[in-house]
């Protein structure tokens, strides 16, 4: 008579949010390169799927919206999260990757880390390494500065260079239109950038009175107190942006911002029909290639399908 053992589950497959800054406020360049931040995160309901299953080898394959823009080899962050789960865990990273895009890609909403966060947490669960979420956030902050916010979802205060992480009380839902642009910026040129236009940056500090509007959901109140310190740097290397901006607020948005170092531009609004019309307006001004209504705050990695 054979023993019963534990069956391994055959995947697993983890959704994880996008995400935008309510307020970046961007300090001087750090002698490491980095920047020191003061970056409220607010996770939204646009979704990257990622899947990993038992493979003879290391691979990653990629469907969905921008596909054909992710790096495919072991630069992907999906690619290094499993490597590095595996090397704490004396083990080979012999799982097949595969992500289901839905999250803008290279447009400043973390669709990257997203993906190396969903990796972490499904390779955690498919190997049952069991490793603590104080471990899987530290793998997070070896990877990436928004990776751990990926993990964590909901809305944050992140210091340092954005990856230690304050989770915040949010009072409400929050209603989103993002604007996808036809194009690409380059995190690193856009810090660049901001470091030519900001030779003076100060100690970045989260403002209180957006805090204040999160806390009670008040979504006026954070239109007023959105801020991003690398917008002038983004618009200065991507003008047409202020064309967006300028259709959205128009349409009727609370506010508009670029998102992160973008060049997705993200407009709060009032309500789900005030969404669909500033994305209608949005869409027919033809400033921008696609845009998305989603809300926020939204959960952070959930395994969704383990399948035994």
């Amino acid at each position: 008579m054979t023993t019963p053992r534990s069956i391994t589950p055959r995947s697993i497959t983890v959704r994880v949010p996008a995400k935008v800054n309510a307020q970046l406020a961007v300090g001087a360049a750090r002698p490491d390169g980095f920047h020191d931040l003061a970056n409220v995160f607010l996770a939204v309901g646009l979704y990257d799927e990622v899947t990993v299953t038992p493979a003879d080898e290391l691979r990653v394959t990629c469907e969905g919206p921008g596909a054909d823009q992710v790096p495919l080899d072991r630069t992907n962050l999906a690619a290094r999260a499993a490597e590095a789960l595996a090397a704490r865990y004396g083990r080979s990273a012999d799982v097949h990757i595969h992500i289901a895009k839905d999250i803008p890609v290279a447009g400043g909403m973390a669709g990257g880390s997203a993906d190396g966060a969903g990796a972490l947490v499904a390779c955690d669960a498919l190997w049952g390494t069991g490793a603590s979420r104080e471990e899987l956030l530290d793998i997070c902050a070896e990877l990436g500065s928004d990776v751990p916010f990926s993990l964590v979802g909901g809305a944050a205060l992140g210091t340092g260079r954005g990856e230690k992480l304050a989770e915040l009380a949010v009072g409400g839902t929050f209603h989103w239109v993002f604007a996808v642009a036809d194009g690409g910026l380059s995190t690193p040129a856009v810090y660049g950038e901001f470091d030519r236009l900001t030779p003076e940056a100060p100690v970045p500090e989260a403002s209180e009175a957006l805090l204040e509007a999160l806390r009670t959901g008040d979504a006026t109140a954070l239109a007023a107190a959105l801020a991003n310190d690398l917008q002038p740097a983004a618009l200065s290397l991507f003008p047409s942006l202020t064309d967006t901006l300028r259709t959205g607020t128009a349409a009727g948005a609370l506010a508009g911002i670029v998102s992160g170092s973008g060049p997705t531009t993200a407009f709060l609004v009032k309500d789900a029909e005030s969404a669909a019309r500033v994305a209608e307006a949005l869409l027919a001004s033809g400033t921008c290639r696609a845009a998305r209504v989603a809300e926020a705050p939204a959960p952070g990695a959930t395994v969704l399908v383990p399948r035994p």
